[in-house]
């Protein structure tokens, strides 16, 4: 995470962004590895700011000195260090860590605007865009964009998901144990993206046949890019409906009904998302229905961030 998002004074004003949520609920759940690009590549707090240019440098705003390569060495430096991480929490509108929408101005290239305004609001922070770029598969978000409770949710489930993924592969994993890992992930990968999970389910239909190394990595690249699909109200209700239908035979008519009727009210934006999911849950694990108790879709992350209260 970006050292300001954290607390620490290294913004160019010599402030700082401290997030109560990721400084508060997450950080009880996750070891935070802190990042601040401008302060490492030797610039103090406070700063002059910087800007971008539409040529891919970073530069100071009178434009005297230019921490492009700086900053991409670092970049070079510090991947090694990001290589286990399962999540990466960059500063908003930041020019060195930023992830979207950022002012370019312009570089001298013929045609472009002189006035002093951005020529577009294009940019990626220089810092953000080598470790995005050197890391297609992490999970990656702006603070900013995590007060949305939809896009937190769904955030703070691919960290999660990430982590259950590196350390299935971290192990000696057999081909039994990526069919168990797949097994356990089907509904909450329905839930993102149903025709992911077909493709996947190709992928480990060959383990044992093919080469670890390459089988691993094609899993990898399926996994995120499935989660990577924010689900809609609509899958889930569908995947919702999954739990329901092998457990609806152990139900006597009331609690179905009650299921059914948590489902549909979800459906229609009159409850949230736990609530169908307390229910399903609670009816899994008391009528020892293992196959969905052990589903990762009915508690993706833990249960104290209530996440899913807000979507």
């Amino acid at each position: 995470m970006s050292s300001c998002l954290l607390g620490a004074p290294v913004r160019y004003n010599g402030g700082h962004s401290r997030d109560r949520f990721l400084t508060g609920p997450l950080a009880a759940h996750v070891d935070w590895v802190s990042v601040c690009p401008e302060i490492e590549i030797g610039l103090g707090a406070p700063r002059p700011t910087l800007r971008l240019l539409s040529d891919g440098r970073i530069v100071t705003r009178d434009e005297t000195s230019d921490h492009t390569g700086a900053m991409t060495k670092l970049a070079e430096d510090r991947l090694p260090d990001l290589a286990d991480i399962d999540g990466y929490v960059f500063k908003s509108r930041s020019p060195s860590c930023g992830l979207q929408n950022l002012p370019r101005y312009a570089s001298g290239r013929p045609g472009e605007r002189t006035d002093g305004q951005p020529v577009d609001r294009g940019g990626r922070g220089v810092f953000a865009a080598l470790v995005t770029d050197a890391l297609p598969e992490l999970p990656v978000e702006e603070e900013g964009r995590l007060r949305d409770p939809v896009l937190r949710e769904h955030f703070v489930e691919r960290i999660f998901a990430h982590a259950r993924l590196r350390e299935l592969f971290t192990g000696d994993w057999n081909p039994r144990d990526l069919v168990a890992f797949h097994s356990r992930h089907k509904l909450q990968i329905l839930a993102h993206d149903p025709s992911s999970y077909r493709d996947m389910g190709r992928i480990v239909a060959q383990a044992g046949r093919r080469p670890r190394q390459g089988l691993e990595a094609e899993y990898r690249r399926a996994f995120s890019e499935a989660f990577a699909v924010r689900p809609k109200r609509g899958r889930h209700a569908n995947a919702l409906l999954h739990v329901f239908s092998p457990l609806s035979a152990n139900l006597d008519p009331t609690r179905r009904h009650d299921i059914v009727a948590a489902i549909e009210s979800y459906q229609h934006g009159e409850t949230p998302l736990s609530v169908p999911i307390a229910l399903l849950r609670h009816h899994a694990e008391g009528e020892h229905v293992d196959y969905l108790a052990q589903q990762t879709y009915l508690d993706p992350y833990p249960a104290d961030l209530l996440l899913r209260h807000h979507i």
